[in-house]
C-alpha cells in the first residue's frame, strides 16, 4: 500500500526493506524507443518525404519552425505508436525519440520544441485544397491517392502474374454533427461509409463517403484509377476484383468486362436464384438427415436479372443444408468454368475475401481510422489518409523487417506492443545519441534482426542497381 505521495513523488511501500518510490524525473527517457524501426522503415520505402510532397507550403520560410515533412512524419509516427489524439503531441514534442525521428534535436526558437504541438498539427489536418490566409499549407488529394498505389507496386520485386483486389465498405460511427452525417439502417447508427481496396495486406484505397449512398458508389472511378496506374507498370498482370454482393452492380461488372478485368462478386439471393438449385437443395437436405452433418453441393449456371443486367453471366451456387435448414449462397463471376471449378471458386477463391475484414479491423482498431471527429469531410478524409499511411508504414516493417520471425503475421497492434513500446534512456553527447533500451525486452532478437534488414533495404533503395 502507498504510504506517502505528493504531486511529484509517489511511495509504493517497501520490498525487502527498501522503499519503493516513483517520480516523473528521469530526464531523457522514452517509452517508444522501438520507433527507431519506424524511421528505418521510412528510409527503406521513402514514405514520409513522398507523402509530404503531396502538400504545398506557402508559409514564410524565415518564420517556419517545423517543415511540412517534420509535421507529416510526426503525425504518421505518432499514430503508428498509438497516439491518435493530437492533444498527446503537446507532451510528445519534448520526447527525444520524436526529435530523433524528425532529425531535429533542438528548436531554432526558445519558445518552441524540436517537433510540433497540437495546434500546429491541427492546422495541418485542417488544410484546404488551396492555401488560405489562415491555412497556408494545402494538400493534393490525387497525389495522396496515387502514392498509395505506387507504394503497393514498389513493394514487389517483379510483376506478379495475377493480383486480387478486394473491395469493401464499412461503417465509421460518428458521435457529433460532422459534415456528411447520415443514419445507416444496416449499421443502426450515424456514420460514414468509407470504401477500402486491399491487395492482400496492401492498402490501395481509403475513400471517405457519406452513408446515404450505395456500398458500391464511386467504386468504378476508384477501380479505374487504381488499375490504370497498376497497368502502367505491370501491363501483363492479370487482375481480379473480389467483393461481396454489395458490389454486384451492372456498371462495375460492365466496366470489368470492357477493360479486361476479371471479377468475382457475391450475389444476393432471391426466389429465382433459389429455384435454380431446388433439386440440389432437396438432395443435400436428404443426405444431411441421413448423416446428421451439414451437407453441400455446388452448381454453375448462366443467369441474368429481369431488368438491371445487360447480359447473362456465370453464377455459382452453393446448395447447403445445415442446422436443419437451407443455407443457399451465390456468386457471379467472369471466370470461365474451365478456368475455375465451382467448388474451388467458392470455397478457396471467394471465401478468402474474409481476410480483408481483418485488414479493415487493423486500420480501425489498431490505427484509429474511425477517429473522424473533425467538422468537415475534407479534414476527416485527410485524417483517414494519415491513418492509412501509418498502416502502410507498419505493413512495410512487417514485410521487410519481420519476415520469417514470430511477428511475420502479427497485427499492427501486436507489433506496436512488442516491438515499438520499449523503454529507453537517451543520452545526447557531442558525438552521438545513445539510446539504451531495456535489457529485459523479450523481443530484442527479432527487433535487432528487423533493424539490420531495414538498414540493408534502405541502402539498396539509396543505390539501385
Amino acid at each position: 500500500m502507498p504510504t506517502e505521495c505528493s504531486a511529484e513523488h509517489f511511495d509504493f511501500g517497501t520490498v525487502e526493506g527498501r522503499a519503493v518510490e516513483a517520480a516523473f524525473d528521469g530526464g531523457l527517457v522514452s517509452s517508444d524507443a522501438g520507433a527507431l524501426l519506424l524511421g528505418a522503415t521510412d528510409r527503406a520505402i521513402g514514405l514520409i518525404d513522398r507523402f509530404a510532397a503531396c502538400f504545398h507550403d506557402e508559409r514564410r520560410e524565415d518564420l517556419i519552425e517545423h517543415e511540412v515533412a517534420t509535421l507529416v512524419g510526426q503525425r504518421v509516427f505518432g499514430i503508428a505508436l498509438g497516439y491518435e489524439d493530437l492533444n498527446d503531441h503537446d507532451e510528445l514534442r519534448h520526447d527525444p525519440l520524436m526529435a530523433v525521428l524528425a532529425g531535429k534535436l533542438a528548436a531554432r526558437r526558445e519558445d518552441c520544441a524540436p517537433v510540433a504541438g497540437k495546434s500546429t498539427l491541427n492546422r495541418l489536418e485542417l488544410s484546404k485544397l488551396e492555401p488560405t490566409r489562415y491555412h497556408k499549407i494545402s494538400h493534393n488529394p490525387m497525389a495522396i491517392k496515387n502514392l498509395l498505389v505506387d507504394l503497393f507496386v514498389e513493394a514487389h520485386a517483379r510483376p506478379p502474374k495475377q493480383i486480387i483486389l478486394d473491395l469493401d465498405a464499412t461503417d465509421d460511427p460518428l458521435h457529433g454533427e460532422q459534415e456528411g452525417r447520415f443514419f445507416h439502417g444496416y449499421y443502426d447508427c450515424y456514420c460514414y461509409l468509407p470504401l477500402y481496396v486491399f491487395c492482400g495486406r496492401h492498402l490501395l484505397v481509403a475513400k471517405l463517403r457519406s452513408a446515404d449512398m450505395d456500398a458500391a458508389a464511386g467504386a468504378v472511378e476508384e477501380v479505374a484509377r487504381v488499375i490504370a496506374r497498376i497497368r502502367a507498370r505491370w501491363p501483363r498482370t492479370r487482375i481480379l476484383l473480389r467483393a461481396d454482393s454489395g458490389f454486384a452492380r451492372e456498371d462495375l461488372m460492365a466496366w470489368c468486362e470492357g477493360n479486361g478485368v476479371d471479377f468475382l462478386f457475391g450475389l444476393a439471393r432471391n426466389e429465382r436464384l433459389v429455384a435454380e438449385i431446388a433439386t440440389e437443395l432437396d438432395l443435400v437436405a436428404a443426405k444431411s438427415r441421413r448423416s446428421g452433418r451439414p451437407e453441400r453441393r455446388f452448381k454453375t449456371f448462366m443467369w441474368t436479372t429481369r431488368r438491371t443486367w445487360s447480359r447473362r453471366r456465370r453464377v455459382v451456387a452453393k446448395a447447403e443444408w445445415t442446422k436443419g435448414e437451407a443455407n443457399p449462397r451465390f456468386v457471379v463471376t467472369s471466370l470461365r468454368r474451365d478456368e475455375c471449378k465451382a467448388k474451388y471458386l467458392y470455397e478457396k477463391v471467394y471465401c478468402a475475401r474474409g481476410e480483408m475484414e481483418n485488414r479493415i479491423k487493423e486500420c480501425q482498431l489498431d490505427l484509429y481510422a474511425d477517429r473522424t471527429s473533425a467538422a468537415t469531410m475534407r479534414a476527416n478524409q485527410l485524417r483517414l489518409w494519415f491513418y492509412s499511411m501509418a498502416y502502410v508504414l507498419l505493413c512495410a516493417l512487417r514485410r521487410i523487417g519481420l519476415r520469417d520471425t514470430d511477428f511475420a503475421n502479427a497485427t499492427c497492434g501486436t507489433i506496436r506492443l512488442k516491438l515499438l513500446k520499449i523503454g529507453a534512456l537517451v543520452r545526447v553527447s557531442v558525438r552521438r545519441i545513445r539510446i539504451a533500451m531495456a535489457s529485459a525486452c523479450p523481443a530484442a532478437q527479432d527487433w535487432g534482426r528487423a533493424a539490420i534488414r531495414l538498414a540493408i533495404a534502405a541502402i539498396a533503395r539509396a543505390s539501385p542497381a
